[in-house]
C-alpha cells in the first residue's frame, strides 16, 4: 500500500484504522469499499497526485474524470468542473443491499454541471450471483439511457478489502460470475459494463482471463507514470486511475480518447 493511500484511508471519515488490502482488512465494514480501496503497492508508486507525463502515458488526449464514493460525501462539482474534470463515475451499489447514500447528490449534481457521468457497482462475489448483483445495479442507479451524457456502467471487481483477496472462489468460479455480471447487465441495459481492475489481481483471482477484452472496455487502475502491463484479451485501455491523491476530490482519471470519443461511449 502506497503511503498517500494509506493516509488518504485513515482520514477518511469511518474508515477502517488500517488500510485496506493489509492483514487488518476485514475490519473494513460492508459498503465502505471504493475504486481502489483494496489497491496494492505493487500497482504503481505514483504518490503525489501529479498528472503523469502524457507522452509517456501513451495518451491520445488528456480527457481527466474523478469517481466518488459516499466518503466524499457531497461534492463541490463546479469546483472539480473548473479544475478540468470533464467526466465522473460515482458508486451506486455494492453486493445486494448497499447503495450509497450521496448517489443523487453526486450522479446528479456532475451531471448538472455539464460533465458525463457514470455509475459504478462494488462487487462481492461471495455474497450473491453475478445475475442478482447485476439486477441491483441497474435498479439501483447503474441503468443507461442514450442522452450523450451517461456512461455504461461499471463492475469495480478488486481486491477484496473484507477479507479473502479473490473472495474465496477458484480463477474458473469468477470468471463465470464476471460473465454473469456482465450478460446479465448486458441484457438489462444494452450495454457492455467497464470491466474495472488491476492487472495484479485479474492475474492472481481469474488466471488473466482474455474473456473480456473483445467486449467489455477496461478501466485499469495503476498509481504510476504509465499504466503498465495490461490483463489478457485487452490491446487498450479505455480509462486508467491514476492516482487517488489528485488536487482535488475523489480518485482521478484519464480517459484514452479526445472528448468526442468519451461523448461516442456515452451514446453507444
Amino acid at each position: 500500500m502506497i503511503v498517500s493511500l494509506l493516509a488518504l484511508v485513515l482520514a477518511l471519515p469511518g474508515a477502517a484504522s488500517a488500510a485496506p488490502g493489509d492483514s487488518s482488512k476485514a475490519q473494513l465494514k460492508h459498503g465502505e469499499a471504493w475504486m481502489g480501496a483494496g489497491i496494492q503497492m505493487h500497482e504503481g508508486d505514483r504518490s503525489d497526485g501529479t498528472p503523469p507525463d502524457e507522452e509517456r502515458a501513451g495518451l491520445t488526449a488528456t480527457v481527466h474524470g474523478v469517481d466518488v464514493s459516499s466518503h466524499q460525501g457531497n461534492v463541490a462539482w463546479s469546483t472539480l468542473w473548473n479544475s478540468g474534470v470533464r467526466f465522473a463515475y460515482v458508486k451506486a451499489t455494492e453486493g445486494t443491499s448497499y447503495k450509497n447514500p450521496y448517489f443523487a447528490q453526486q450522479y446528479n449534481g456532475s451531471y448538472n454541471q455539464g460533465m458525463i457521468r457514470g455509475a459504478y457497482h462494488f462487487a462481492t462475489p461471495n455474497s450473491s450471483s453475478g445475475a442478482t448483483q447485476a439486477n441491483y445495479f441497474a435498479g439501483n442507479g447503474g441503468g443507461w439511457s442514450k442522452d450523450g451524457k451517461t456512461l455504461p456502467g461499471v463492475l469495480d471487481i478488486e481486491y477484496n478489502p473484507y477479507g479473502a483477496t479473490c473472495y474465496g472462489l477458484s480463477q474458473s468460479a469468477m470468471v463465470n460470475w464476471i460473465k454473469d455480471f456482465t450478460n446479465t447487465y448486458k441484457a438489462k441495459t444494452g450495454r457492455d459494463a467497464v470491466i474495472y481492475t488491476t492487472t495484479s489481481w485479474w492475474t492472481q483471482c481469474t488466471g488473466n482471463s482474455g474473456a473480456f477484452g473483445n467486449t467489455n472496455p477496461l478501466w485499469i487502475a495503476r498509481y504510476a507514470s504509465t499504466p503498465g502491463t495490461l490483463p489478457a484479451g485487452w490491446g487498450f485501455y479505455t480509462f486508467w486511475q491514476y492516482t487517488s491523491t489528485g488536487p482535488t476530490v475523489g480518485d482521478h482519471n484519464y480517459f484514452n480518447g479526445a472528448m468526442d470519443r468519451l461523448q461516442a461511449l456515452a451514446n453507444g
